[in-house]
């Protein structure tokens, strides 16, 4: 008699620490938080993605943005969510390849985050006025090693930053660096003349470099933008072995169970592999990847480390 009045308790027990949760995962709107404003690569992304998610998972996916501190405060607050699978970050690998080593606090361990699929890559643009004479990255070094120049970025220990750092420590060169907040204004210096060049987000110079505002040097990443073809990457432009390729990858609170992080991933993946969607992230200057928890976790690790030496030598320290 006493084992069938524990019993129940047992029961209800499971359910409320979600020891069952797994098999009816998801019964409720799933929540994934962006660190960032609305309206950049990161959003287009996932939001374009959720629409074939919610068919597959058969529950809504509300976006929630969640900006500040270079997307600290919303990495924060997903590695404290309850890890029962209805509550998902969104966002750059710079979250756990750069913050770290830049921020005095990040308000969160970044072992509380689990990466679950790089999803996209995307890369910087090297971009200078016309008006600098210069056509090719070649041009610009030696020009640069002529003469004091300086560079835009979208601010400080932002992917093109650190790019920037990272090509003149490989070319043996010295610029001066001018931070904006964000790469549009930052662009739009460049176009004004204000600083003669910047190493900036690919699809926020990309009109400005169809209509001759704005020459094209070339791409941070490994391989050629999708968008820019024609624009060689760094490594086919002189400087060997340099390759800055910047990732958006989903990140799940430590403990989420494993058939939910299975079954999400899928979901996923599959919507960003949609013939549509990849058409038009090709269009935004992002390259569907899909990799594994496995591949992501070990290419996290070695940009850690690779960004981290590049932070110390230039002393980037942010508050």
């Amino acid at each position: 008699m006493q084992y069938r009045t524990l019993l129940p308790a047992i029961v209800l027990a499971l359910a409320a620490t979600g020891g069952w949760a797994q098999g009816s995962w998801p019964d409720k709107a799933i929540r994934v938080v962006l660190p960032f404003p609305p309206g950049g690569p990161s959003d287009m992304v996932i939001r374009l993605a959720a629409e074939k998610m919610q068919s597959t998972l058969k529950q809504s996916i509300v976006i929630d943005n969640k900006p500040g501190a270079g997307g600290n405060l919303g990495a924060a607050e997903v590695a404290r969510a309850t890890p029962d699978g209805y509550t998902w970050l969104w966002g750059t690998d710079t979250l756990v390849t750069v913050n770290p080593h830049v921020y005095k606090s990040l308000g969160f361990k970044v072992d509380d985050l689990v990466p679950l699929t790089i999803g996209t890559s995307f890369n910087q643009t090297l971009v200078c006025n016309p008006a600098v004479g210069v056509k090719t990255l070649g041009e610009l070094i030696g020009k640069a090693k002529a003469t004091k120049m300086s560079y835009a970025s979208g601010g400080n220990g932002v992917p093109g930053h650190l790019s920037m750092e990272l090509l003149q420590h490989m070319a043996g060169l010295e610029m001066t660096h001018v931070p904006y907040k964000g790469p549009a204004p930052a662009t739009q210096d460049v176009i004004g003349g204000q600083v003669p060049c910047g190493l900036l987000a690919g699809p926020t110079v990309l009109p400005h470099v169809r209509s001759g505002k704005l020459v094209a040097l070339g791409v941070s990443g490994a391989t050629r933008s999708p968008t820019l073809p024609d624009v060689p990457t760094m490594a086919e432009a002189g400087v060997k072995d340099y390759r800055a390729d910047f990732t958006l990858v989903m990140y799940a609170p430590k403990g989420t169970p494993e058939a939910v992080l299975t079954r999400f991933r899928q979901a996923f993946v599959d919507a960003l592999k949609s013939p549509d969607v990849v058409d038009k992230l090709k269009a935004g200057d992002q390259t569907v990847v899909g990799s594994t928890a496995a591949e992501a976790a070990r290419a996290l690790a070695a940009d850690s480390q690779k960004w981290g030496e590049v932070a110390r030598r230039i002393k980037l320290g942010l508050d």
